[in-house]
């Protein structure tokens, strides 16, 4: 029984080799009837795919053949244009010397030397009532001479005056040439410049290359040549010149061309087969790119420029095409080929490769929880997780290094352990709304950690479980300090602004009465004696007149800050200056002076004078907080990746209490006691460094803040003004 039992065990397996190889068969007569099927559908797409590259590349080769040929139109009508304007100038010259050459010759001159340099070989001046004409051409000379024979026999004059016409082209010696005239109507005289234009044309059309051998030719309106490279057709018929030079080609289609699109003023692109091409002979299909050219002037005309170039252009865009064809057949033939093993061995190595799958998956879902924790662990964001009771169950080191410690250090801490009771207190209040509505929360607010005080943008989001109950609260916050103070800095400037409209409108009202007050009473302190009463009262109304005028002047002058004019000055030079001037008070009130100043700062954007009050302001403000001595800085230094000069002022008195520091460049805001200041000094400082495109900012607490100078208290003023740019 046991024997028995295994050969139907070896039969049966077999019998499954066998029905094995029947599938293998089987398989492999499907993938190699499904490749060939496969490369006859792709060689067919591929003959159209290459057809549509071939009419994709020459309508491009000849889009880019129609810019040049438009540019040549412009170059042309442009240079033709100034030639007739030369010609009208030249006209009234002569009109305002009533037709008397010799006058007219010193202003005549510059004027036809100019025609000279564009192609214009000859300049005539000719009044019908005299037989001879004045010529001025090369040596630029003026000649007094008869005129040809044929002179003006191509130039159809019209019988009254018209202004600007052109001759019919005249061939001769290899070039054409052609007469361009102004009759000048209240002193019967006609100017005629005398064109080469196979030279006028040439300086356009000489260095066209449209690919690398691509040239350009130009026809008038009866389709006579007049410019080609091969010389020998200038001043032949377009229709005629080809056919006798090649006798054995048909030209049918740029005779249409010719015929039906140039000679009618048409512009478009097409092709052509043609004989010649730069010295290369025999049957050469051709672009061509047409557009016309429009004659100013009686009788109205145009001509046609072409550009052409020889299909053999493209072909290597083509080629080039056709290999990468090729390079992605035999891609798909390589893929077909693997994909028929991978197909064939399967059975045998799907276990294994399952085996292997799942070992990568896993070293993958490795990689990624350690990518994610590398990702988190490195964000300059504060990221954590809280759960339902407010303790700590995850931390990324930047938040546990702004809390002063390692992360493991805070994990089960609760949060009010960390933060102050006003922050942890708003952390728990967002929390609790997560666990509340089952949804994110987004909140701005302020964050206090010991010495720290920040503005933060946080996202409170829910942390589910496998049943989908919140189960912890993830918090992501990033620091918007810098943003929320560069949007107090913006309310600050628009709240100025509107302050300043504000008080111009004050001080005016307030000046004219003011004026007459003190008018007055100079008139009363003249008329009083000196050792009376009247007078000393009198003095008095005027010394409080005066203060009042100071005031007003004060406001005026911060209502009129406007643009700053390109005035500079060095911003050391006025440091210094104004430190000449308070040195004396400094040691006065036993301030020492810590002056550390950068000299290679160049010019800044500013006046002198100005800048000068914008320190003198400052650093008076900075003793008046040191009432019992200290230590004021002054630093500067050049910023060259912000292309400015920063001053910074700093002292190391009372300092500035937080909730007055958005009120300090408001006008008449002070802290100073009653009597002691106007509230206008730092508002009119704002302003000065406003104009100048500068910016100032102002850090200060009564309890101390960081600072290179490690003081306990005071304030840091930092001003930034903009290098001098002659060309601004």
């Amino acid at each position: 029984m046991a024997h028995l039992k295994t050969l139907k065990n070896g039969s049966a397996y077999l019998l499954n080799i066998f029905q094995g190889n029947r599938n293998v068969r089987k398989m492999l007569i499907g993938v190699i009837l499904a490749t060939m099927f496969f490369l006859g559908v792709s060689a067919y797409l591929d003959m159209k795919a290459a057809r549509h590259h071939a009419n994709m590349a020459r309508k491009q080769f000849n889009d880019q053949q129609m810019l040049i040929a438009r540019h040549i139109r412009r170059q042309v009508e442009s240079e033709l244009s100034f030639v007739g304007k030369e010609l009208v100038r030249a006209g009234d010259i002569l009109s305002r010397e009533n037709g008397r050459i010799d006058p007219a010759r010193p202003a005549l001159e510059p004027l036809f030397s100019r025609l000279l340099e564009k192609s214009v070989f000859r300049i005539n001046i000719r009044m019908p009532d005299q037989p001879r004409i004045h010529s001025f051409g090369y040596p630029r000379q003026w000649q007094i001479r008869a005129p040809e024979p044929d002179f003006l026999s191509s130039l159809t004059l019209p019988p009254e005056p018209s202004g600007l016409f052109f001759s019919d082209p005249v061939h001769q010696s290899g070039n054409i040439y052609i007469q361009m005239a102004w009759q000048v109507a209240d002193i019967n005289l006609i100017l005629i410049a005398e064109l080469d234009i196979s030279r006028f044309l040439g300086r356009f059309l000489d260095d066209v290359r449209s690919g690398s051998t691509g040239y350009a030719w130009v026809i008038d309106g009866n389709g006579i040549f007049l410019y080609h490279p091969y010389t020998r057709f200038i001043g032949k018929s377009a229709f005629s010149a080809r056919e006798k030079r090649d006798t054995g080609l048909t030209h049918h289609a740029i005779a249409f061309i010719q015929e039906n699109h140039m000679l009618t003023g048409h512009t478009g692109t097409g092709s052509y087969t043609a004989g010649w091409h730069r010295g290369l002979t025999g049957n050469i299909e051709k672009l061509i790119a047409y557009c016309p050219i429009t004659i100013p002037g009686t009788p109205a005309g145009t001509w046609s420029v072409a550009v052409v170039a020889p299909v053999s252009e493209i072909d290597g865009y083509i080629n080039q095409a056709a290999a990468w064809r090729f390079l992605f057949h035999a891609v798909i033939l390589f893929v077909v080929v693997v994909s028929g093993s991978v197909l064939l061995f399967r059975e045998i190595r799907w276990t294994n490769r399952l085996e292997d799958k799942v070992a990568q998956r896993t070293h993958d879902l490795q990689r990624s929880e350690e990518k994610y924790r590398s990702v988190v662990e490195s964000a300059e964001d504060f990221i954590f997780t809280l759960d339902q009771d407010g303790r700590f169950q995850s931390m990324n080191s930047f938040t546990a290094s702004f809390f002063g410690g390692r992360p493991e250090e805070f994990i089960h801490r609760s949060i009010d352990q960390v933060l102050n009771k006003e922050s942890s207190q708003k952390h728990l209040k967002m929390q609790g709304l997560v666990f509340r509505y089952q949804k994110s929360v987004r909140d701005e607010f302020t964050l206090q950690a010991g010495e720290h005080d920040l503005w933060v943008s946080a996202n409170f989001m829910p942390i589910r479980n496998e049943s989908g109950r919140v189960e912890s609260v993830l918090c992501i916050a990033r620091d918007i300090t810098t943003e929320k103070n560069l949007e107090r800095q913006l309310i600050n400037t628009e709240k100025l602004a509107s302050l300043g409209t504000l008080a111009a409108g004050v001080a005016h009202e307030i000046n004219n009465p003011l004026g007459v007050i003190l008018g007055f009473t100079d008139l009363l302190v003249r008329k009083t004696a000196k050792d009376s009463q009247a007078y000393e009262d009198l003095k008095t109304i005027e010394r409080q007149g005066m203060h009042c005028k100071q005031i007003v002047e004060n406001l005026l002058r911060f209502a009129r800050f406007g643009e700053g004019n390109a005035a500079s000055c060095d911003v050391n030079d006025a440091i210094r200056e104004v430190v000449n001037i308070v040195r004396h008070t400094l040691e006065m009130e036993s301030i020492d002076l810590n002056m550390d100043l950068d000299d290679t700062i160049p010019l800044v954007r500013g006046d002198s004078r100005e800048l000068q009050q914008v320190f003198l302001n400052l650093i008076n403000n900075a003793c008046a907080a040191m009432k019992k001595g200290g230590t004021l800085t002054i630093h500067s230094e050049f910023l060259q990746k912000e292309n400015k000069a920063m001053v910074l002022i700093q002292d190391t008195g009372h300092g500035i209490k937080k909730k007055y520091i958005d009120r300090i460049f408001e006008p008449f805001f002070t802290t100073k006691p009653e009597g002691e200041g106007t509230g206008l000094g730092l508002s009119v400082t704002y302003g000065i460094v406003s104009k100048y495109g500068g910016i100032i900012d102002c850090k200060s607490s009564p309890a101390g803040f960081q600072n290179d100078a490690n003081t306990a208290h005071g304030t840091l003023f930092t001003i930034k003004l903009p290098v001098f740019n002659k060309e601004i």
